[in-house]
């Protein structure tokens, strides 16, 4: 990051001859004239204001799983060609909303951009095992208060490819990276033996969407069954929401969201 005064900042993020620099007036959380330019090879192939249709301008540049004052803007190989560049924003409010704005090579010398939005959860940038360019690892945000509220609600994993200018979900390609978090779900499910499981349905949700992903959906049902009869399947917010009315509830839920 290179600053200017208080009341301007400058953040710049390079990956072989493609630069991208974003610059904005004001302060971090009400920024004025946010700009991103793209370079390649000292040539600019991107210049425009920062918006996406969830929030036009209003967004912050902001990085989810970063501190907010590090840099937003990242270069990155999200597919074969030039690299990419990857604007984060968030929108503020309570719960609410990581937006990454993706640029593209879309044409010989020129760039394309396409929102993603990533809601609360936001999403990091990762190299996964078998494939050398960038995915967006974040979680399904959905799950939100479907069953419970917020702060006992499980989101399960999803991961994103941007590709061609298309958001493409491949969760399914990464079953290592889906049984990790199932494994962390269910662990907290059984945490909450101390408290009489008096709001589980949450992460036991998200565990079964992980158990979907996995094929492993008769399993799952059949431990959602004995769960229930055991009278360990509870909603805090919802009291009408357990046992076996849960159950059914989830996998209606989970068929919609096609899991």
């Amino acid at each position: 990051m290179g600053s200017t005064p208080a009341s301007a900042a400058t953040f710049t993020s390079r990956l072989g001859t493609v630069s991208a620099t974003l610059t904005y007036q004001g302060s971090a959380t009400n920024p004025r004239g946010t700009t991103i330019t793209v370079t390649n090879a000292g040539h600019v192939v991107y210049r425009a204001a920062v918006a996406t249709p969830l929030c036009g301008t209003m967004c912050w540049p902001q990085a989810a799983y970063y501190p907010s004052t590090a840099n937003p803007t990242r270069v990155v190989r999200l597919e074969p060609g030039s690299p990419d560049v990857v604007v984060g924003l968030y929108s503020g409010g309570a719960h609410c909303c990581f937006v990454d704005l993706v640029l593209e090579p879309s044409s010989p010398g020129k760039y394309k951009a396409t929102s993603l939005n990533l809601g609360d959860p936001g999403a990091r940038l990762e190299s996964l095992p078998g494939n050398p360019y960038v995915a967006f690892v974040t979680a399904d945000d959905s799950f939100a208060y479907e069953f419970t509220d917020y702060a006992a609600s499980g989101l399960p994993i999803k991961i994103l490819r941007v590709t061609s200018h298309r958001v493409v979900d491949v969760t399914r390609h990464y079953p290592q990276s889906i049984r990790v978090d199932a494994n962390q779900w269910l662990r907290a499910f059984y945490a909450q033996a101390s408290s009489h499981y008096d709001d589980s349905v949450g992460v036991i949700a998200a565990w079964a969407a992980d158990e979907y992903l996995l094929g492993r959906s008769a399993a799952a049902n059949r431990f959602l069954d004995q769960q229930a009869a055991a009278g360990h399947l509870n909603s805090l917010l919802n009291p009408s929401i357990k046992a076996m009315a849960f159950v059914s509830a989830l996998q209606k839920f989970l068929a919609r969201a096609g899991y």
